[in-house]
């Protein structure tokens, strides 16, 4: 397409990629009585009202506060929230599992599970509600020209735009990171993830497993007492095989799988299908552009926290925003985008590596590493102080970056719980 000749229009922010995250990010930055620009590739009606996607979201309590702080929470179903109060992460047979609680962390709850499109459909209802967000819907970035005092892109739809900081927030594949020139990590981990709703006679206890082993991970996240979220990884022929059964066949095949623990099973819905590919940006800002959400890091779903690192991100990038406009009143300031990149790479490093490493491990059925697998979780669940960090990293309850001697308070209420009264 060629680039439009009418002269461009300014803003002060565009935000590519109108998912939860990027939503979130037009909020935060328009709450700084900034003019944003909200670009996605969907038509208005679909992000308005998004369709069940299959994907529900473990939200930390830390999460929680920030949906609520952004305006964000109040618009959700009063029954969207489902409470997770445990997590068991089980190794094959299931003999022995290693439970994480939330007992002792001042919490009834580790999190809170809510479906993805519930999520958007609420993000976008507080983002267009906002003056200054102006949506441009059906369109996509056609051209990017960063420059000292602007950036220009051409939009598909026709216009030109010049603004003082573009974030691209269109996925962990996203097109705008590459035409700023970032490369990333990718890491295909050659399995797809199979959701879909199931009912079932047994009551899942609001308990979340974690089922390793056989050529298969077997995730359950409960909804309410007989109704969860049953998430399978598989190779792609298992995959595929699944996804054609009749409801009758894979609800004998789910029943299998989770060995009759959870008594006859009905599928409700459709089954989704995703591939399983992390990603990890070289860099998370470039001049006058920042990565947020998975254009910065696209996590595994192992350890439930993509969503999580991601609205982290919205605050960290918002408060270095707001830090450019106090000292240079410019929200792309490249000495505030590198404090940004500073602290969201320091508080999504550890977990991504740790979350590959997981993944890596138990995702691998070689014989050769079942023992080490099985040992891993034995010694886990002997391990209180172990347990008790898992929980805190689950529940998370803020701040975003806590200083140093509360992060050191924290470790020591993990070995002693006692200290901490």
């Amino acid at each position: 397409m060629p680039r439009t000749t009418a002269r461009p229009r300014t803003a002060d922010i565009a935000i590519v990629g109108a998912g939860p995250i990027g939503l979130a990010t037009a909020v935060a930055l328009a709450r700084l009585d900034l003019r944003v620009i909200l670009v996605d590739t969907q038509p208005r009606k679909a992000l308005a009202a998004p369709t069940p996607d299959g994907r529900e979201i473990a939200l930390t309590h830390a999460s929680v506060r920030a949906l609520r702080a952004l305006g964000i929470w109040r618009h959700l179903p009063a029954d969207a929230a489902s409470p997770l109060r445990e997590a068991h992460i089980f190794e094959r047979d299931a003999s022995r599992a290693l439970r994480v609680a939330a007992d002792g962390q001042g919490h009834d709850r580790l999190g809170n599970l809510v479906s993805n499109h519930l999520l958007r459909a609420a993000a976008w209802t507080e983002a267009v509600d906002h003056a200054h967000v102006d949506v441009h819907a059906g369109s996509g970035v056609h051209a990017v020209r960063p420059g000292r005092a602007a950036i220009e892109l051409d939009l598909v739809d026709g216009s030109s735009h010049r603004v003082g900081l573009l974030v691209a927030a269109d996925s962990r594949f996203s097109r705008t990171r590459q035409m700023l020139g970032i490369a990333t990590d990718m890491h295909d981990f050659g399995r797809h993830m199979l959701v879909c709703r199931m009912r079932h006679e047994t009551d899942n206890a609001a308990t979340a497993w974690q089922w390793f082993g056989d050529a298969q991970t077997r995730a359950l996240l409960p909804l309410a007492p007989q109704l969860s979220s049953v998430v399978l990884t598989l190779p792609g022929h298992e995959a595929d095989r699944m996804a054609q059964l009749d409801d009758d066949a894979f609800a004998r095949e789910v029943e299998h799988r989770f060995q009759h623990r959870l008594g006859a099973m009905h599928p409700v819905g459709e089954r989704h299908r995703y591939p399983l590919v992390a990603t990890y940006a070289h860099r998370f800002v470039a001049p006058r552009a920042a990565l947020v959400g998975d254009a910065a890091v696209g996590m595994h779903p192992v350890t439930a926290h993509g969503f999580n690192l991601g609205l982290a991100g919205v605050e960290r990038l918002s408060a270095a925003v707001a830090l450019s406009l106090a000292r240079h009143a410019d929200p792309g300031d490249p000495r505030a985008l590198a404090g940004y990149e500073r602290r969201h790479r320091r508080g999504t490093r550890p977990l991504y590596l740790a979350t590959r490493a997981v993944a890596g491990l138990y995702g691998d059925d070689r014989p050769v590493l079942r023992p080490l697998r099985r040992a891993a979780i034995e010694a886990s669940t002997r391990l209180a102080p172990f347990r008790r960090a898992l929980a805190s990293g689950l529940i998370d309850d803020g701040p975003v970056d806590p200083p140093l001697a509360e992060r050191l308070r924290g470790m020591r209420e993990w070995l002693h719980p006692a200290a901490g009264r």
